[in-house]
């Protein structure tokens, strides 16, 4: 079953918003910031402890500080980063997850852990689909 089908068979969920063809539904947004790319790494690592910006980016790699901010931002807006910035010279900010991020951050690794441990399995799939297509 697709996301978009789990979304729409929830009667709750069905009542409330009109999913089918909606592609910026509520459900449908929170789910694109927490399994987004940067999304994803960003929960992962705070679930260890809390991270000020510039540990947090050289912890994940490779994010433009553009995109972290982005990221951050949204994770926050969304309820499930908090921002803790002391009024300190130089400024410091850290970063932690609410309980509410804790608790996908959680389901979030859960599914990178079974991507790690299930990818010789992808492999061989995606071998075995190219192979049938040459």
């Amino acid at each position: 079953m697709a996301v978009s089908d789990a979304v729409v068979a929830t009667p709750a969920v069905a009542g409330k918003w009109n999913v089918e063809g909606e592609a910026m539904c509520p459900h449908r947004l929170v789910l694109e910031h927490v399994t987004s790319r940067w999304g994803v790494l960003v929960l992962i690592q705070l679930l260890d402890r809390p991270h000020r910006f510039s540990e947090l980016r050289r912890a994940i790699g490779r994010v433009s500080e553009k995109m972290l901010t982005q990221t951050l931002q949204t994770l926050e807006r969304d309820g499930l980063v908090h921002r803790d910035a002391k009024p300190v010279i130089p400024p410091r900010v850290d970063y932690s997850l609410t309980d509410l991020g804790r608790e996908a951050a959680e389901q979030v690794r859960a599914l990178a852990d079974w991507t790690s441990h299930r990818m010789d399995a992808v492999l061989k799939a995606r071998k075995e689909y190219d192979a049938a297509r040459e």
